[in-house]
């Protein structure tokens, strides 16, 4: 899957010159924790965040008075305080290539670009979003089952032929690549079936160890 299936597509943006106060207006009126900023051409020029807008604040200990703070905070733009030059990817970078991007680079979000214009924004709510429809959290009537696997070739292949065999309809697969402390592969699967129940029994006769079940 490709970013450009999850992003948010034509962001809510800033502008060099947009005063801190506009921008702070907005991000709180659209409950946004990111805002691309982007020239007359909507090329990507920075990144306003919170993290950005809570240090451009006043200290809490200021001797400043209000009047004072609002003022000198009316003077300043985004430019004086955006990221310059954020990580960004393309509309066509893999979901996982850009988690990896953000993660390396521990950023909440990634501009997409096509062209050096800005398409869209994807953030770690993106990413969470498309982890819990991968592994099938929001499938109520389905059964979860935790297996161990050897890890070698034609095991997970064998063990999903079962349960189509007995009539469940798979759902989701997430296997983590990394063998646990026994040696041995876990796969999470979810499924549809009429008995779920007699399914998870007659997997366990044919010799499948099941490390947890969630029923339906």
């Amino acid at each position: 899957m490709y970013v450009a299936q999850i992003m948010t597509p034509t962001p809510d943006v800033a502008t060099g010159d947009m005063k801190l106060s506009h921008a702070a207006q907005l991000m709180r009126e659209n409950n946004r924790r990111f805002l691309p900023v982007v020239d007359d051409q909507q090329k990507l020029i920075g990144l306003l965040t919170h993290r950005e807008m809570s240090q451009a604040e006043p200290s809490a200990i200021t001797t400043l008075s209000v009047g004072e703070v609002n003022y000198l905070t009316s003077k300043i733009t985004v430019s004086q305080i955006m990221q310059q030059q954020p990580v960004s990817c393309c509309a066509d970078t893999l979901v996982e290539e850009a988690g990896r991007l953000m993660r390396e680079n521990r950023a909440g979000c990634l501009p997409v670009l096509e062209s050096g214009k800005l398409v869209g924004i994807i953030t770690e709510t993106d990413l969470l979003d498309f982890f819990l429809d991968i592994t099938g959290c929001n499938l109520p009537d389905s059964a979860r089952i935790e297996v161990h696997l050897e890890d070698s070739k034609g095991n997970l292949g064998d063990f999903l032929d079962h349960i189509n065999e007995l009539g469940g309809y798979i759902a989701t697969v997430v296997s983590p690549i990394s063998p646990d402390k026994t040696g041995k592969r876990i796969v999470i699967v979810r499924y549809r079936a009429d008995d779920p129940v007699a399914l998870d029994r007659r997997l366990g006769e044919l010799g499948y160890e099941l490390i947890t079940e969630k029923l339906p």
